[in-house]
């Protein structure tokens, strides 16, 4: 590593893998990539570039550029988050991110700025001379297959949502699943789910059924406003069966938490939670995972990130 001078003081030269998803935000924010680049070289550091059309490739890449790196930085929204980290998971090599999504929950679990890339970056810079925060990380786990998520896994209404959005190629953005959801809340029937909880098995009908190690997903949806990425246990939220009426009252609280303590509503913690209904497919971080059942168990101390 060489030296450098970073704001009045001597700091250490880097090699920097970025990762970019060129369509995050659905285009919006195609040029960020190239100015996050310029900040983080501007600054003395070394950096390898990555950027592929698809996931997988890009996936692919950065796995063997990480290899000879110090830190691994994603810029994205959540889907990018994901990648970075099945990447880092359980390594010392700490990631970090430039949120440029449209849902950006990691983001707003670990404070970052939300619509400044700019600040993004200099809050990364800032975090490579400081000791990476640990974080916990939920694994899930089907038939000998494995994916990391650090937010939420979603195995209800919602992940029919993506489901109906993903078939979709208009409109464009968030307001895509939006009329996902009013196209699916016309069938909104309740699943009987058999859910177990560190080893307590209980099987009933709900309509939303979540395992959480972050409170937020789908941009600030507070579905479990007490879990906590650091305290080592999963929130498990189950909505029972509503009417559509009481569901599109309910839907706006979730946003601030006010959902917490209606009669509908149940939250309990673990460390290990299957769940399993017919039919459903789950997405965790809004990346799409495997139809039910699914295991899901936290690990905690799993994750170095720089923030």
């Amino acid at each position: 590593m060489t030296r450098l001078w970073q704001s009045g003081r001597m700091a250490l030269a880097r090699h920097i893998v970025v990762a970019i998803n060129p369509s995050a935000a659905f285009g919006k924010n195609a040029r960020v990539g190239d100015a996050v680049v310029a900040q983080v070289r501007s600054a003395g550091h070394e950096v390898t570039v990555c950027r592929e059309l698809d996931y997988a490739s890009l996936r692919a890449t950065t796995a063997k550029a990480i290899k000879k790196a110090d830190a691994l930085l994603v810029v994205g929204g959540d889907g990018m988050v994901s990648l970075g980290i099945n990447l880092v998971a359980q390594t010392s090599l700490p990631l970090g991110v430039i949120p440029t999504g449209t849902g950006n929950d990691f983001a707003r679990a670990t404070h970052l700025p939300l619509t400044d890339p700019d600040a993004a970056v200099t809050h990364f810079l800032a975090a490579l001379e400081r000791e990476p925060k640990v974080i916990d990380l939920a694994r899930a786990s089907k038939d000998g297959e494995q994916r990391w998520f650090v937010c939420i896994l979603s195995a209800g209404f919602d992940a029919i949502v993506n489901e109906r959005a993903n078939t979709m190629t208009r409109p464009r953005g968030k307001s895509r699943y939006t009329l996902a959801i009013l196209r699916e809340l016309v069938r909104l029937t309740p699943r009987t789910y058999t859910l177990t909880v560190d080893g307590a098995t209980t099987q009933q009908p709900a309509i939303l059924i979540s395992v959480a190690n972050g409170e937020s997903m789908g941009g600030g949806m507070r579905v479990a406003p007490e879990a906590s990425i650091t305290d080592g246990r999963l929130d498990v939220f189950v909505l029972a069966p509503v009417t559509r009426r009481r569901f599109l009252w309910l839907y706006p609280r979730v946003f601030s938490g006010r959902h917490v303590g209606e009669p509908e509503v149940s939250l309990q913690q673990g460390k290990r939670v299957t769940v399993d209904a017919p039919g459903i497919v789950a997405y965790a971080d809004g990346e799409r995972l495997w139809s039910l059942p699914i295991d899901v168990e936290v690990v905690p101390a799993a994750c170095r990130v720089l923030v």
